[in-house]
């Protein structure tokens, strides 16, 4: 008989677990708060009593991701993590530190199906979702290695989070249960392509979630050649999602832009992205390009994207440069990853 994994039990999975045992509901609270502690040794749970503890040890496990590749940078506090799944497959994660705390940046799926031109993320396509528990396994191992509570959550590493809604919105409640994470929903960032159904369906939940949409382009023909989902749900579809989004969450919409030279940088582009975002309650979150091997883009000159956010600001649009963490270990989505399967 194959071991039951109690990670992967929501806390009224774990309960009717528990109660199959003969054992009493409470004891499901016990477990559920060790696991969530990073504990995953039955023995070391100091409240079980040990005819519980030799049952569990004989008929469950607590699964913890493996950390295969470390890298820290040299540079600031970021640190890379390459994780080995049970199944062999590899995810990436990564810690930062800012002065209010630490940031988990996690991948919600193995590989990426959206196939974004300048992305490494999408080099060998899409492999497989993350259950909602691997996905709080990132974050876990980072706690666990770094030795600090992580304080807030970005999902934005590898994958499109909003293909994989449902076991999304459990890992969104785990990282906001007081006896799991008890990270605050305004702490966390869901960011995505643009699956507007999804958007739309997200706004319908009340989760009061930071949104993130990779925009990229300040039109339908530059994000066409940049994203193929694009031609799926142009950027007027997008748009109304998003402001379908704020009248619904109140909350602010970041907009992702990568800054590509002489793509999406020039002066005219600052202008036409301007007028596409005025008057809504958003943020341009303006990204230096991570450059990948192989793909013909490269970044913006220093000078560019200084002239690119003051077109912004100018024209009344609220927009900052992204500060670049441990770009001396790769730490960009998909890059790590990438590297070891080509090996």
């Amino acid at each position: 008989m194959s071991k039951v994994n109690l990670k992967a039990l929501t806390p009224a999975q774990l309960e009717e677990y528990l109660k199959q045992l003969g054992e009493p509901a409470y004891r499901a609270k016990q477990i559920f708060k060790w696991i969530y502690k990073g504990q995953t040794e039955f023995e070391k749970m100091t409240d079980l009593p040990k005819a519980l503890i030799d049952k569990l040890k004989e008929q469950a496990y607590i699964s913890m991701v493996e950390v295969f590749k470390k890298y820290e940078s040299e540079l600031d506090d970021t640190v890379k993590y390459v994780f080995l799944l049970e199944d062999g497959n590899m995810i990436e994660s990564v810690k930062m530190k800012y002065s209010f705390g630490i940031t988990a940046c996690i991948s919600s799926q193995v590989g990426c199906p959206m196939g974004c031109a300048f992305c490494a993320s999408t080099e060998g396509g899409m492999v497989r979702n993350l259950s909602w528990w691997e996905m709080a396994d990132e974050v876990l191992a980072i706690e666990r290695d770094s030795r600090e509570k992580v304080s807030r959550v970005v999902v934005m590493g590898s994958g499109e989070p909003l293909l994989n809604y449902k076991e999304l919105l459990q890992f969104l409640k785990v990282l906001n249960m007081p006896a799991a994470f008890n990270i605050s929903y305004r702490k966390i960032t869901v960011s995505t392509c643009g699956i507007v159904p999804e958007i739309h369906r997200l706004a319908d939940e009340g989760i009061p979630i930071t949104l993130a949409v990779s925009l990229h382009a300040p039109n339908d023909e530059i994000r066409n050649r940049l994203m193929p989902i694009n031609t799926r749900y142009p950027l007027s579809q997008l748009l109304d999602a998003c402001k379908y989004y704020i009248i619904k969450t109140n909350r602010r919409i970041t907009f992702e832009y990568a800054l590509i030279a002489e793509i999406n940088d020039t002066d005219e582009c600052a202008r036409e992205l301007s007028n596409l975002l005025k008057g809504m309650l958003c943020h341009v979150n303006l990204i230096p390009l991570n450059p990948v091997e192989g793909k013909p883009f490269r970044r913006s000159s220093p000078s560019q994207v200084q002239k690119f956010e003051k077109i912004l600001l100018a024209n009344g649009i609220s927009a900052t440069v992204r500060r670049e963490l441990g770009s001396d270990i790769q730490a960009a989505c998909g890059q790590l990853r990438r590297r070891l399967l080509m090996r």
